[in-house]
């Protein structure tokens, strides 16, 4: 049976993979008593033993614990930012060309970031088949739910006597400095930083990826993405779709609960937006780290899944 440990089953995306696991008759969670959570000779012992280990960690922390495994079949499958753009390191987005047979051969996966999932899901297809220049200068205007910024964030939008600004849709990463943009242009092969505006919704989990982009940038039209998207994404957890939600609009919410995605296209020949849409705990954190370890253990992808 396999062992699985998940270092950091405290935080939010921890206990998201704990819960799905904890069902799992395939596998043996191994539990580390909280009293020696932080305890580094405990934590190596725990690592060094898994087949599998999930880092739910600050970057820090991730970077201290894969120095702790000395151990050659320990796979890990880090859902910080500290491995994301490290060459020695496996992206765990199997749906892009050649990820998935990399993730399986791989003993070292880094889970992408939940806005970045969104937006490499919609670029990355199209630079790498040459219908977007890689020079484009892109936005990128991305919804979360509240649940995305952890427990804190967490406690202050469910909290009796919150801020009145809580009600309210509220933009961060104001400096266009956000941690998920290096990915964002590396995966995708880009040349220049899209304008990023994030913005955290009142709501609890589900995610909305949009990318504006013009006839000037493209090789090809609005049924040349669709027709690109249908392909590519035939297999995997990621889907095209042509539908809206019932009244004929984009609900940020529509994928609460799920570890799948659909991108879709909009507009007309010049002036496109791409949308994707998926939870921000499930593809975009714990589903896509989930995903990632059965394409390790050589199982169906969705195994334990809710798509």
């Amino acid at each position: 049976m396999t062992k699985v440990f998940i270092d950091g089953s405290a935080g939010t995306t921890g206990l998201r993979i704990y819960e799905r696991l904890g069902s799992r008759t395939d596998l043996e969670l191994m539990i580390l008593p909280d009293a020696l959570r932080k305890d580094p000779a405990a934590r190596a012992e725990m690592l060094n033993s898994a087949d599998i280990a999930f880092l739910c960690l600050p970057d820090q922390a991730a970077r201290e614990a894969v120095a702790l495994v000395t151990s050659d079949h320990t796979a890990i499958i880090d859902t910080s930012t500290a491995h994301r753009t490290n060459d020695n390191w496996t992206y765990g987005f199997p749906e892009l060309t050649g990820k998935k047979q990399a993730v399986a051969n791989s003993r070292r996966i880094a889970n992408p970031g939940c806005h970045a999932s969104g937006f490499v899901a919609l670029i990355a297809p199209l630079v790498e088949q040459g219908l977007l220049k890689a020079d484009a200068n892109l936005a990128c205007f991305s919804l979360t739910g509240y649940s995305g910024g952890g427990k804190q964030m967490i406690a202050g939008y469910e909290s009796s006597d919150r801020s009145p600004l809580l009600k309210g849709p509220r933009q961060y990463g104001l400096t266009q400095a956000h941690k998920h943009l290096p990915e964002m242009v590396k995966l995708c092969g880009l040349e220049n930083a899209p304008a990023f505006c994030p913005v955290v919704g009142d709501f609890y989990s589900g995610m909305e990826v949009t990318v504006p982009v013009f006839a000037a940038d493209l090789k090809g039209g609005i049924e040349d993405i669709k027709k690109l998207y249908k392909d590519y994404y035939a297999t995997g957890l990621v889907k095209f779709t042509e539908e809206a939600d019932a009244d004929g609009l984009l609900s940020a919410a529509a994928f609460s609960g799920r570890d799948d995605m659909a991108v879709s296209v909009w507009g007309n020949d010049e002036r496109i937006i791409l949308v994707s849409r998926f939870d921000n705990l499930g593809k975009g954190a714990s589903g896509a780290a989930i995903q990632n370890m059965n394409i390790l253990l050589g199982i169906d992808e969705s195994t334990g899944l809710n798509v």
